[in-house]
């Protein structure tokens, strides 16, 4: 493909890859206003975040086993169909449990979305040149991210759209990525041969890590993180991972080959992305709440001031891009990038409800410019170091961890920072109002003053506490991309490298 064709498929590929990605953060601002007018209860409120979450992140490693063995072209625009189908049951619905049913649908075709749409660019593009779109794609990984919130807010605060637009937006540009795809993707078709995936080990992966996921959502709220109920929950999720090791062992088409942990690199590459996903979600997430809460911001506002954050993860992963893609140096970028995101973690945990805006802008600013040089990166550092046949599970397996440690980190930091909450409440109120801290967000306009200047110090210490909390996650990761071996980046793309590949084997053969 021309630099001209690879353009125009990519503008499909990110147009799938934004609405994919939106849809786990734009409900984040909509959900109060969600919950009360379908008749939620509180437990529903994070449900409603981590059903999509939890199908997105389970079903990866089974998309990428799929495109590399069936046709990428007609799998990614499978993936925006289910897509488009759960957006429109979720704008309709009449009810919240039919709302998490198509929360689901809509995780499944996010999670395709987010594998396919960086293995078909590995395919069509070689390393040494992916650095200058990767870059890209890490920019409209965390735009997505992050602006989510924003537009959910805006949304909600316009009365001629309202929530339910929330879930119609990402139809019509979902469509426009299909029509885009079909007429630009031009991917040799794949070799044919007799394929047999393994079912079995892709069901016991998923409940495994569904299991472990929704046991980190549940606990600390409904049960003690020290508990039988806990117990049985990461011993079930435990036992089913083990069965799925010993499956996989044994499989002919394995869903995860584990062989390819036997890479330094993409072993490490594997907990980075992790300890990243931890640290953007789990950190981040709670973001909205602080600037609604301790400052008093609208949703509108709140989503305006994340954009800090959304300007450095842009600038910082697309230039970064370029010059991976001038020198073909890699690794410098993902030890900078790592020193920069613990930076921005330790100045957001000096936060308070008196901090400046401007402060808050510089902080996050810091945070954006580490986290835009470590993700894609981190990604092609793995795509760098496998065999073109396994690039498809190489690539989902990188990003299936980051998305485990994203819903992980959301989870467990946000049981962190209701315990914190309702610490404060205990010992600003007494014990009688600890339970407030755990039950609804204060209503901010219904408080008196002198009980909203103690609530909103409540929500900024505990805020500032939790990414006290996630400094350490970005230590660790400084230390695993220290130990990251730089690797040459190939001048072949993914389906030069296939064929290249299969060449020499037949010639071995003979």
């Amino acid at each position: 493909m021309s630099r001209r064709e690879i353009v125009q498929a990519l503008s499909g590929l990110m147009l799938g890859m934004f609405v994919a990605i939106l849809a786990s953060t734009i409900v984040s601002n909509a959900l109060p206003t969600i919950i009360a007018q379908l008749g939620g209860s509180q437990s529903i409120y994070t449900w409603i975040v981590t059903t999509e979450l939890l199908s997105m992140t389970a079903t990866v490693p089974l998309w990428g086993k799929l495109a590399d063995l069936y046709s990428k072209k007609l799998l990614i625009q499978l993936s925006l169909s289910l897509f488009v189908v759960g957006s429109l049951i979720a704008g309709f619905t009449p009810n919240v449990g039919v709302l998490i049913v198509s929360r689901v649908a809509q995780g499944v075709g996010a999670g395709g979305m987010s594998a396919l749409a960086l293995i078909v660019m590995a395919a069509m593009i070689p390393p040494r040149e992916l650095g200058r779109y990767s870059g890209l794609f890490g920019a409209v990984f965390g735009v997505a991210t992050i602006a989510g919130p924003l537009i959910g807010g805006v949304l909600v605060d316009t009365s001629w759209l309202g929530w339910r637009w929330c879930f119609f937006i990402g139809v019509p540009f979902s469509l426009a990525a299909i029509a885009l795809l079909q007429k630009t993707l031009h991917l040799p078709p794949s070799a044919k041969r007799a394929v047999k995936i393994d079912w079995l080990g892709a069901l016991l992966i998923i409940g495994g890590v569904c299991t472990l996921l929704i046991w980190s959502t549940l606990a600390g709220q409904h049960f003690a993180w020290a508990s039988a109920d806990s117990f049985a929950f990461v011993a079930g999720g435990v036992i089913l991972l083990a069965l799925a090791v010993w499956v996989e062992s044994r499989a002919a088409e394995p869903i995860i080959p584990l062989r390819i942990f036997r890479s330094r690199t993409v072993s490490l590459t594997i907990i980075a992305s992790m300890l990243v996903g931890v640290a953007l979600f789990g950190g981040t997430v709670f973001l909205s709440q602080y600037f609604q809460v301790a400052l008093g911001k609208t949703p509108t506002v709140a989503g305006l001031m994340s954009l800090p954050m959304i300007f450095g993860l842009l600038v910082s992963s697309t230039v970064a891009g370029q010059l991976i893609t001038k020198y073909g140096k890699w690794k410098m970028y993902l030890v900078a990038g790592s020193v920069i995101m613990l930076g921005g973690m330790l100045l957001l945990s000096t936060i308070d409800a008196k901090t400046s805006v401007l402060m808050l802008s510089i902080f996050m600013l810091v945070l954006g410019v580490g986290v835009g040089m470590l993700m894609q990166n981190l990604v092609l550092a793995a795509q760098n170091d496998v065999p073109a046949a396994e690039l498809g599970v190489a690539t989902s397996t990188v990003t299936f961890f980051r998305s485990m440690g994203g819903a992980v980190g959301v989870s467990a930091l946000g049981a962190v920072l209701a315990s914190r909450i309702a610490s404060l409440f205990s010992e600003k109120f007494g014990a009688a109002a600890a339970g407030a801290g755990e039950g609804k967000v204060p209503d901010i306009h219904t408080l008196p003053p002198e009980v909203l200047a103690v609530v909103r110090d409540i929500y900024g210490t505990a805020t500032s506490d939790l990414f006290l909390v996630g400094a350490p996650i970005a230590a660790i990761t400084v230390l695993v991309v220290l130990f990251i071996k730089e690797k040459p980046l190939s001048t072949l793309s993914g389906d030069e490298r296939r064929a290249q590949e299969e060449s020499a084997a037949a010639g071995a053969n003979h």
